[in-house]
């Protein structure tokens, strides 16, 4: 159901590997509707769905380790 209420683009599997702060700046960019937040690989999460959240999974380098999307 989710997919009839999230507008815009949902997933950027293509920012895998790049650096965190420049992928979240894609991420708003392309769709304005939400906001990006880059989460350190294995930190603690809410289980929420949200349309309007993107979480940006980063290593200790800050390298985005799995494809962003709506979350």
């Amino acid at each position: 159901m989710e997919d009839f209420i999230c507008q815009g683009k949902k997933a950027w599997p293509e920012l895998v590997g790049a650096k965190g702060e420049e992928a979240a700046a894609i991420i708003e960019k392309e769709n304005p509707n939400v906001n990006a937040i880059i989460v350190l690989e294995g930190s603690p999460i809410t289980l929420d769905y949200r349309c309007d959240r993107v979480r940006v999974f980063v290593d200790e380098n800050g390298i985005v380790v799995s494809a962003p999307e709506i979350s």
